[in-house]
């Protein structure tokens, strides 16, 4: 996560509480807030009717769009519901902005539409034993992260470095690039 000047609009994320991640939501775009809630779909039975449901793909955890001003102003109005992901610097507690190139990644592979995406927890070093890959083909063209073997699969994780991990359904390999790195790194299994 890095800093940014005071004026420029950033990404930011806030652990929501109580499951009123739909509400805090609402309470920022009403603010002109710009947000983004990785949502999937559930099938819920009621009284023998079966119905979709969207559901938080990550359930407490918000990510949001503004200027560094802004995100502190939000902190006593959501006080009690949710809390901003700061870091500290001297005595304040300044809200920690997200890389556009890393939220822009997380936001391919979290967004709509997108089948077999699968929230590991927090960003966890034990997810990032593989190469660095770029995907070249299919719904996930364009992302870029880890490649670990999940469920006897390989599939991308994507992270928001220090907040959360998402891997994606099966990538075939010949979707793939290898991004080189500076530091060596576990190699991918041959496909079985």
């Amino acid at each position: 996560m890095t800093e940014t000047s005071p004026g420029t609009p950033r990404w930011y994320a806030m652990k929501v509480f109580f499951n009123r991640v739909f509400d805090i939501r609402d309470l920022l775009t009403n603010r002109g807030v710009t947000t983004y809630l990785p949502l999937t779909e559930r099938l819920v039975k009621r009284g023998g009717t079966v119905s979709r449901v969207e559901t938080p793909l990550i359930s407490s955890l918000l990510f949001f769009h503004t200027t560094p001003s802004v995100a502190v102003s939000l902190a006593p109005e959501i006080e009690g519901r949710a809390m901003i992901y700061t870091r500290r610097n001297g005595l304040q507690h300044i809200p920690v902005a997200i890389p556009d190139k890393e939220m822009d990644i997380f936001m391919l592979v979290t967004s709509g539409g997108k089948e077999g995406v699968e929230y590991l927890g927090d960003d966890s070093p034990r997810y990032h034993l593989g190469d660095r890959v770029r995907v070249t083909d299919g719904p996930f063209t364009g992302s870029e992260g880890h490649i670990a073997r999940i469920k006897n699969n390989n599939r991308l994780v994507v992270t928001v470095k220090g907040l959360c991990a998402v891997a994606t359904s099966y990538i075939p390999r010949a979707f793939l690039e290898k991004i080189e790195t500076t530091t060596p790194t576990n190699t991918i299994p041959p496909d079985r």
